[in-house]
């Protein structure tokens, strides 16, 4: 009797979605296979899934392959991150594979047992920021590797938190993004605030830019540099935008902004129009704060760059760093078209702005930073073969925190509750045990990238030349990143003053970050 009314009821209800797919009008397809194809649409909504867990290989997803993310995840819980027998690399058939060249004999490498066997090792920055120009609060980085921005309203709060925790546990600062400065910065964690063009935090009532704001701001937490935003990889001159369904009463008051609609901030900025009323911007935010201001931009127009390193040739005002964002950066959320199709990728963007500096024998004055998709150690090393003195990671991170790749930023949806405001999701994120996978995974990176070091018989990356690294061209021929690129002797490299001092100090005591134990055990997906 049970199992005659079970049928029936799923009869009657199967009748009834027939009846609504004949009816109904926007679904073509619904009308022409009622019932039937709803099964088209489930096969679509979960295909992301079955793409990521099922179908694609080790080496087939994007934006990160589950090789890379088993990597992150790994490192992130303390777990081992080899991999058993060999590469599945197409080493063979692959066009630009690169290759970093070990050198059998060297007079100065690092230390081989903090290199394989600690969970973390020292790489401060082989320049001091900010003193080139003589700051008041200039400072040598402790780590190579930070975080970049990622701002509170496109991650959760306890996902900033947690990334804040992690940068105090292990020793790196944390990018605040352009969304402003929260309560879930402010956690132990060195920070570098970034003023985008909606100036959220540092702005008067009409969204204009306020200078004694921004001075009020700086004085109340540890902020380390200030980076002016101008744009980013993943959608540049489009400006940001936080949809509204992400936007909180807390957001709300941090930004100045109503919650009813999406926060859009402006593709350019008001307060200044062009690269020398920027300098006197940058010198203004400078003089007041003491502290070094840089600026952050994806590569397109080249003229922008010949530009500003001319007008800084003369020494009279410059910046104090360069953020270079290449166009496989990540974001919340970004037309298509601009994701794909706007912005050079790092490879091809970093030279091109680095390059202006050097022609002009003005490289060492400037601080050189590299973003996007460098949280992996062999694309680290190539950023810092070609002239990147530090790099930042984002997407990386929120791996470390729990981000599952389930592509979902923008939906307000994700289900580890990193880049959400939905309560029931966040409150799945604990940020005191999330901070520790970021310190975990930051060491193990720092650890691996003083394992390459090693191998090409340096004691620092940033020693690392563009002539250390070759791509392949099929199977038998190579060409160097100098070749490639055009770089010029001792391009990509710091001045010798500052490659000595650098190798002096990993060379000595190292300070201690409280990095969380190491785990027996590996990785999967979990978060």
């Amino acid at each position: 009797m049970k199992l005659s009314r079970i049928v029936s009821g799923v009869g009657a209800a199967l009748a009834g979605v027939a009846a609504h797919d004949l009816l109904q009008r926007r679904h073509s397809l619904l009308r022409a296979f009622p019932v039937l194809g709803h099964g088209r649409y489930l096969v679509e909504m979960v295909g992301p899934e079955l793409r990521q867990y099922v179908v694609a290989s080790n080496d087939e997803e994007r934006p990160f392959s589950r090789d890379q993310r088993r990597y992150i995840y790994a490192s992130s819980k303390g777990m081992d991150n080899y991999f058993g027998f060999g590469t599945d690399n197409d080493l063979e058939h692959s066009q630009d594979y690169p290759i970093i060249k070990q050198r059998t004999f060297s007079d100065v490498v690092p230390s081989s047992t903090q290199a394989h066997h600690g969970l973390d090792a020292w790489i401060p920055g082989a320049k001091v920021l900010g003193g080139a120009r003589g700051r008041r609060h200039a400072f040598r980085p402790q780590s190579v590797v930070n975080t970049s921005a990622m701002s509170y309203g496109s991650l959760s709060g306890p996902a900033v938190e947690a990334i804040n925790r992690g940068a105090a546990l292990g020793g790196f600062w944390q990018n605040t993004g352009e969304g402003g400065l929260s309560a879930h910065h402010r956690h132990g964690g060195d920070l570098m605030l970034q003023i985008g063009t909606a100036y959220f935090g540092c702005r008067d009532e009409d969204g204009r830019f306020d200078l004694d704001r921004l001075v009020d701001l700086v004085g109340s937490a540890p902020v380390r540099a200030i980076e002016i935003k101008l744009s980013q990889g993943a959608k540049p001159g489009l400006g940001g935008v936080l949809p509204a369904a992400k936007i909180t009463p807390e957001i709300a008051e941090i930004r100045n902004v109503p919650r009813d609609r999406d926060c859009v901030s402006p593709s350019r900025h008001t307060a200044f129009h062009d690269v020398d009323s920027m300098l006197d911007f940058v010198e203004t935010i400078a003089d007041a704060t003491g502290l070094p201001v840089g600026i952050k931009s994806a590569v397109g127009d080249e003229r922008f760059w010949e530009e500003l390193a001319a007008t800084m040739a003369d020494g009279q005002r410059g910046v104090d760093f360069v953020t270079i964002d290449g166009g496989e950066g990540g974001t919340g959320a970004a037309p298509l078209v601009f994701a794909d199709h706007v912005a050079l990728p790092f490879q091809a963007a970093f030279p091109r702005a680095y390059s202006a500096f050097a022609r002009r024998g003005i490289s060492d004055r400037v601080v050189f930073i590299g973003s996007g998709k460098l949280g992996l150690p062999e694309n680290a090393l190539m950023a810092f073969a070609v002239g990147a003195d530090l790099v930042n990671v984002a997407r990386e991170a929120m791996l470390a925190v729990g981000c599952l790749q389930t592509l979902k930023c923008h939906e307000g949806t994700c289900p580890t509750g990193v880049a959400t405001q939905n309560p029931w999701l966040t409150r799945a994120l604990v940020p005191e045990l999330k901070a520790e996978r970021v310190a975990r995974y930051v060491g193990a990176f720092r650890r691996d990238l003083s394992k390459l070091a090693e191998a090409v018989g340096v004691a620092h990356p940033s020693l690392v030349t563009a002539e250390d690294v070759e791509l392949l061209d099929g199977r038998a021929t190579s060409r160097t990143l100098r070749e490639v690129l055009g770089y010029q002797s001792g391009w990509g490299q710091p001045s010798q003053a500052d490659m000595d001092e650098v190798a002096r100090l990993v060379r000595g005591p190292h300070p201690q970050h409280r990095v969380p134990e190491r785990r027996p055990g590996w990785a999967v997906d979990r978060s």
